[in-house]
């Protein structure tokens, strides 16, 4: 008996041993992450964030944040253990060592005349003749009477006061952790040993394995499918525009797995025709048109109106089926976004050189989706040369508000005109007084109206565009949290004067974020998009005339510890590359650590300097969250001929062959890009006209916004 509760216990104690080896490390990890959080709040305080739901801390909110899978499972898995200690303590109390004095109800050392006065006091209580009872009878043998004799014969009580037990020295015992009913080797129980045995070490760890290979053999590190990859890939082309690239997006495998009910289709047709605008339907041929369309894949049709009512803000209209499948769409875009990017940029020319466009109309499609901007917002239209895309993104802002402020400007300005009643000169110096007086001005970009004084923007929000002051206050707390970006770009051959062709050139780019409210890592104003999304940016080396990206790299603003390591780390090595000394070493990393703290991040990047000849680069840092806040950094690179003895990498062959085939080739190039262009961003070939202002890689100090106005004030 007592055997067998011994081996139940040590059972219970080795599955909790099990257990506890990776749950409280990893519970202990979670909480650590848990109250290093930052306290700060790093979300959007306008009205309109606040209402939408996200950052809400209600108690239902905290509860169905705590209630994930891994939460309740954690919690589960400590229940399970606490029962097990309960019940490990609760076997321990029952399996006593036998302790003579305490069952005879004596204090050690007793009397022998009190130790036999004790055993008649128990006799009378537990012995057979007295107690009929079995139970009292097994005690009375088992404990009383051994006690008793362990006490009175002098043999057995020396052995106890020597060994702690009246037999002698006991040899050692070993147990079993398993459950009793496993120890009984009859056939059932021999069988259920058996099928244990095998359970646990064979099949379970099979079925793990089968299960991971299953798993990673489908989705990516990204949990990205690789059907999805595999899509992308194929109908990824150089000539992809901007407005195709929603076809592509919506192809993938993620997306054609969510399921297209009989129920959809009324609904389905109702958002068709909301937002049947969008679709770049040929009005010509309409009915033509929409019998293509409603040709295509049902999942891609279905894709295609949802994200639609998403840009156009039409997701009120959705039935609760396809408002489940809205969300989960939401959910995927971003990472589905960001595999694309790399798609687009990977390396596929023969100089190793991804595709510049491709990734542009990507990106903006993405900004698109987390602001619910329509696409047709970003064109040129009215006067704003970069379209209204821009403003949509401000709470309050609509189409008709954007026009409102340039309709009330023009009727403010020409009723002061008509009271002055002057000639044609007096009205031209009259508009300059005007605008310099009243400090007003018609907003054509989005960098004139952050241009703007606050008490101006206040004064053309509230008495030009009708917002209140509660809501003209909400405009000036996302515009607080838009950031601005700098580029510092350079590009040189580390340990030599010059970039030689052939040569392995560094790029150093640091790129540093500021904001008006002082904040460094943020979560972008997106009330329309009900998932938390993280801004990240993207750097992009590339060449506009050939539409190739030389280096491209993700660069994220949120986790300052990972960037100053990766920072510290870089320098230390380029300048240990170099012979540097370990006090210049030091200097250099401890001003890498300043910068990172204030806000910049430095990105790396190498490539093979091409043939001789000066190129015009650009230096793209794009948004994936943020409207009108990319930047563009032209850089000038001068290749020389080789003169240096061996090479930093491989050789470019020369000879009047290989030129004129890479003339060749970039003469086709030019050809093949010219009949197409953005359709809803800037046009990358003005890039080629743009001279740079220093040579050997160095970036003009002069930044260019890509949301920059090209248009002119003509009164």
């Amino acid at each position: 008996m007592a055997a067998s509760e011994e081996n139940s216990s040590l059972f219970s104690i080795f599955i909790l041993t099990i257990m506890a080896i990776p749950i409280v490390p990893y519970t202990i990890l979670r909480l650590c992450r848990a109250c290093t959080k930052k306290t700060k709040s790093i979300h959007c305080q306008c009205n309109v964030c606040s209402h939408s739901g996200k950052y809400q801390k209600s108690i239902f909110k905290r509860i169905s944040n705590f209630s994930t899978c891994s939460n309740l499972t954690l919690l589960l898995l400590w229940v399970v253990m606490g029962i097990l200690v309960y019940y490990i303590k609760h076997i321990s109390r029952e399996i006593q060592p036998f302790e003579p004095f305490s069952i005879l109800g004596l204090e050690p050392g007793a009397l022998d005349s009190e130790i036999k006065k004790a055993y008649r006091r128990l006799s009378i209580l537990y012995h057979p003749d007295k107690n009929p009872d079995p139970e009292a009878h097994k005690y009375f043998v088992d404990f009383i009477s051994k006690a008793y004799q362990a006490l009175t014969d002098p043999l057995s009580r020396e052995n106890f006061e020597k060994y702690g037990h009246p037999d002698g020295r006991q040899g050692l015992q070993m147990g079993i952790a398993l459950p009793q009913f496993l120890l009984n080797f009859d056939g059932a129980s021999g069988g259920v040993l058996l099928l244990s045995i095998v359970g646990v070490c064979i099949l379970l760890p099979l079925l793990i394995a089968v299960i991971y290979l299953s798993r990673s053999s489908k989705y990516t590190g990204n949990y990205v499918m690789h059907q999805t990859l595999s899509t992308y890939y194929y109908f990824m082309k150089p000539s992809l525009a901007p407005s195709k690239v929603m076809d592509v997006f919506i192809k993938a495998a993620e997306y054609l797995e969510i399921p297209v009910r009989r129920s959809d289709d009324e609904p389905l047709q109702k958002l068709f025709l909301a937002v049947r605008s969008e679709l770049n339907l040929d009005l010509k041929n309409i009915k033509t048109e929409q019998a293509k369309f409603w040709k295509q894949h049902p999942s891609l049709v279905k894709m295609e109106l949802l994200i639609q009512a998403h840009l156009t803000r039409e997701s009120t209209m959705l039935s609760s089926s396809l408002l489940n499948d809205y969300r989960r769409m939401l959910e995927l875009a971003p990472r589905l976004l960001e595999e694309l990017v790399k798609i687009a940029v990977m390396p596929r020319s023969p100089h190793g050189h991804g595709w510049l466009r491709p990734a542009t109309g990507i990106v903006e499609l993405s900004q698109c989706i987390i602001q619910a901007v329509p696409l047709s917002a970003r064109k040129a239209t009215g006067g704003y040369p970069e379209g209204l895309a821009p403003f949509l993104q401000l709470p309050y802002f609509s189409e008709s508000t954007v026009k409102k402020i340039a309709r009330k400007f023009l009727q403010t300005l020409l009723l002061c005109i008509r009271k002055e009643n002057s000639c044609l000169c007096c009205t031209v110096l009259y508009i300059k007084g005007f605008k310099f007086e009243h400090g007003l001005q018609k907003v054509r970009t989005f960098q004139e109206l952050q241009d703007m004084t606050i008490n101006d923007r206040v004064e053309l929000l509230t008495q030009i565009a009708g917002l209140s002051d509660i809501e003209a206050r909400d405009v000036e707390y996302v515009l607080e949290m838009i950031p601005s970006i700098e580029v510092d770009i350079t590009c040189e051959t580390e340990g030599e004067e010059g970039i030689q062709e052939g040569d392995i050139v560094t790029m150093y780019a640091w790129v540093t974020l500021k904001r008006a409210n002082g904040l460094i890592g943020a979560l972008p104003h997106a009330p329309y998009y009900p998932f938390h999304k993280e801004e990240n940016f993207w750097l992009l080396l590339a060449d506009p005339v050939g539409n190739d990206v030389w280096i491209s790299q993700k660069v994220s603003f949120m986790d300052e510890a990972a960037a100053i390591s990766g920072a510290s780390k870089a320098i230390q090595e380029t300048r240990e590359s170099l012979g540097a000394s370990v006090k210049e070493i030091n200097a250099a990393v401890k001003e890498a650590v300043v910068k990172v703290k204030s806000g910049s991040r430095l990105v790396m990047g190498k490539f093979q300097a091409p043939p001789e000849g000066s190129y015009n680069l650009t230096c793209f840092c794009l948004s994936d969250t943020w409207l009108g806040c990319d930047r563009k950094t032209s850089i000038k690179l001068k290749i020389l001929k080789r003169n240096r003895a061996g090479t930093r990498g491989h050789m470019v062959e020369e000879g009047p062959t290989a030129d004129e085939g890479i003339e060749e080739e970039e003469e086709e190039e030019e050809e093949e890009y010219d009949d197409y262009e953005s359709e809803y961003s800037d046009d990358l070939d003005d890039e080629k006209d743009k001279k740079g202002k220093k040579a050997n890689g160095v970036a003009n100090k002069k930044e260019e916004s890509s949301t920059e106005a090209s248009g002119s004030d003509d009164e």
